[in-house]
């Protein structure tokens, strides 16, 4: 019995300690992000995703690190150096969940990058992307903000080629602040960005 009790104490050390790595790592992996060490961060977070197989979420910060990054840079070859890092990242996650609506939120946001870089190239052929993307991910949660902010904010993006009615894409940006608002992130390391942008284009609507 003594042995058991010993036995199951270790365990409690070990998977205790193990999680405070995971969150030690996290920790500083967003601080590093933070300070603008972005090559440091993304290569910290995948350090993190090769230890830990059960959470998406440091691949996912590698994709949205290099993606981020990639609609600042001007340079084609590095922006699909990037695009690519992003991708490969998700797929990693994609691979084991695609029941996950951050994961096409993630996505919808990397073919969005294609298209900014490149708009006469690489509209035609990732727009649609976009769009499926985002409906993907609002068939598992409609109420994500991240989906419903992004999916409007795409298309308002192109409204002045495309001629759409802006005034429902407005009132669903509308929607997307009311759904930041009551969000809960799952984890203090769960997504939880796209509301100030959601407001900068709030303001543009108006």
């Amino acid at each position: 019995m003594k042995k058991i009790i010993t036995l199951i104490a270790l365990l409690v050390v070990v998977i205790s300690s193990a999680q405070t790595q995971f969150e030690q790592g996290m920790t500083k992996a967003f601080g590093l992000w933070k300070e603008g060490k972005n090559t440091e961060a993304s290569a910290l977070f995948e350090r993190i995703g090769s230890a830990e197989k059960n959470s998406y979420l440091p691949n996912y910060y590698v994709a949205l690190i290099n993606t981020t990054s990639a609609f600042t840079e001007k340079d084609k070859t590095k922006i699909d150096l990037l695009l690519t890092k992003a991708q490969d990242a998700l797929d990693v996650e994609f691979i084991k969940d695609q029941n996950n609506a951050e994961l096409y939120a993630m996505q919808a946001l990397i073919y969005t990058a294609y298209v900014v870089a490149d708009p006469m190239t690489n509209g035609m052929k990732y727009s649609a992307k976009v769009m499926e993307a985002y409906a993907k991910g609002k068939a598992i949660d409609p109420n994500n903000p991240r989906i419903v902010f992004g999916e409007a904010d795409y298309q308002l993006g192109g409204a002045k080629w495309t001629g759409v009615d802006t005034k429902p894409l407005c009132a669903q940006v509308d929607k997307a602040i009311e759904l930041f608002a009551t969000f809960k992130p799952e984890t203090p390391f769960s997504p939880k960005w796209g509301l100030e942008r959601a407001l900068e284009t709030q303001k543009t609507c108006k």
